[in-house]
């Protein structure tokens, strides 16, 4: 494939081949800065889908990848990852005109998640136990059991638009390193990158048909993936209401499910709170990538005692933000994806201003030169929320802050749990100490202190309560991309020495 935009042709990825859709048919994909049509890509059905499949199965039992040893994929990994910084220019470009993400997003943040995820997992790969012996057992006559993990076979991934890289990559790297072959569905939006990672992933030397990548609408493509008797398992990030659907369907083939799911993070501020640190870092935390982030720090609860000066300083750096177009490296906040989601993200600020929060920032479609055909909103506070209101409630999924104020710790916890969602909560406070304590009664996968949006491939992420259904990254992650087996081998020929056949005879 090529970086120019006036190519706009995007076959399906099958089998190490570019692969017209079944249907015949393509979609748009739009630049969320311009709203121009950048790109058409294939419309996969469940043809497309049974193809894919087919392909990852045949080439897991053919044993060229699922055969190899650790070291042997854990190799092709690091050359997966050099492949990656070699054409770091190319995947920045698909998904700048694409995602609407900035460049200090995809070149500060995406492209080293995505090295991190491959070298990491590969190396932690190394030292998982995929073979344990459990001590010799007498009661029934000596035996040894050999606890075995295995590939599952064909796993599929369905990845959101926020982050497509990085996310298919947190599903792609503990998948490949235990030695199955993968399906991706990315959202329709952003397929950009993920097709082109899948043509680098067979030039590094990742067998054909180990990674693939089918485009197309959910309702066709994921379905599809979530049913089909031959995968194994379904890996999704997106909205807890698709989420459910999925969990719904995949018992219909008892297959296994990881789910990431939404969130409405609370963020508690202490009353010692060094404020030079914590505005800055609250705002990362709520507005990067135009607050399009499951994990972000949408809901601030802060003490009484500097309520009033938080709110003011949040303000006054908010208007610090430069929006624009999101290949200028000046631009620090970019459109929000669609169309559609800028108007579902401007019905939230309307419901906040009818329930009585105060809107004390922001509020509007961005104007301005340059701005006039993409879908930007203005950066968003809302003062004087109280957590019963609907924009302290739902995920908004765009650049909107509600800052909430408390006069206890037991009041501020409170607030925070009282959430469907548990996928990340942070503290901001001068006392570490106290901070941590809090940190443990927040009812989250991951708690953040003094900091936002510090993801370690080393640690693994995933929600509490309706933000979702086991982890991702970190060492835990290999047991959910293998089976277990216990291979028991008796140590005895005499049958004297075989109590269990007094059973019956």
């Amino acid at each position: 494939m090529t970086t120019d935009v006036q190519v706009k042709i995007f076959p399906q990825f099958i089998n190490g081949e570019w692969t017209p859709p079944a249907s015949g048919e393509f979609f748009d994909v739009i630049n969320p800065a311009t709203s121009e049509v950048v790109a058409k890509v294939s419309k996969g059905n469940q043809d497309d889908v049974n193809n894919a499949v087919q392909n990852a199965k045949e080439v897991f039992e053919s044993g060229v990848w699922s055969g190899k040893t650790q070291a042997e994929r854990a190799q092709i990994m690091m050359q997966f990852a050099g492949k990656i910084r070699q054409h770091a220019q190319e995947i920045i470009f698909l998904e700048g005109i694409s995602t609407g993400a900035t460049l200090r997003k995809l070149g500060g943040a995406d492209i080293r998640q995505l090295v991190l995820s491959l070298t990491q997992t590969a190396d932690l790969s190394l030292k998982y136990e995929a073979v344990t012996a459990l001590p010799v057992n007498e009661q029934l006559g000596a035996n040894r059991s050999l606890l075995v993990r295995e590939p599952l076979g064909v796993v599929a991934a369905i990845t959101p638009f926020n982050f497509p890289l990085v996310l298919a990559m947190w599903k792609i790297a503990p998948a490949i390193a235990m030695g199955n072959s993968i399906i991706i569905k990315p959202a329709s939006n952003t397929p950009l990158g993920t097709l082109k990672l899948a043509q680098l992933a067979v030039e590094a030397g990742i067998p054909p048909g180990v990674i693939n990548v089918v485009t197309g609408p959910g309702a066709e493509v994921g379905d599809a993936l979530v049913t089909h008797p031959d995968v194994s398992k379904v890996a999704f990030t997106g909205s807890t209401e698709v989420g459910r659907k999925i969990m719904a369907q995949a018992a219909g083939t008892v297959k296994k499910v990881t789910l990431e799911l939404g969130g409405k993070a609370p963020a508690i501020v202490l009353p010692d709170v060094n404020l030079e640190v914590a505005i800055p870092g609250i705002l990362l935390g709520v507005f990067f990538h135009s607050g399009q982030v499951c994990e972000a720090s949408t809901r601030l609860i802060v003490h009484e005692s500097i309520y009033d000066i938080v709110v003011q300083q949040l303000v006054e750096t908010t208007k610090k933000i430069k929006l624009g177009q999101p290949l200028d490296m000046t631009t620090g906040m970019g459109p929000v994806i669609s169309e559609t989601q800028m108007n579902k993200i401007l019905d939230y600020i309307q419901s906040g201003i009818d329930e009585g929060a105060k809107l004390v920032c922001g509020g509007k479609r961005a104007a301005g030169p340059g701005l006039e055909n993409g879908y930007f909103i203005e950066p968003t506070i809302f003062a004087d929320v109280t957590n019963d209101m609907k924009i302290a409630r739902e995920e908004i999924f765009g650049p909107v802050l509600c800052v909430i104020k408390y006069s206890t710790e037991e009041e501020a916890i409170a607030i925070a749990n009282d959430t469907e969602y548990g996928l990340t909560g942070g503290v901001w406070g001068r006392d570490v100490t106290k901070a941590n304590e809090i940190a443990t009664k927040i009812n989250a996968g991951t708690i953040w202190i003094n900091d936002w949006h510090i993801f370690r491939t080393d640690a693994p992420f995933g929600g509490y309560k309706q933000s979702g259904l086991g982890r991702e990254q970190g060492a835990q992650v290999f047991d959910d991309y293998t089976e277990l087996k216990n291979i028991c081998t008796s140590l005895t020929t005499e049958n004297a020495q075989r109590p269990a056949l007094g059973l019956i005879f």
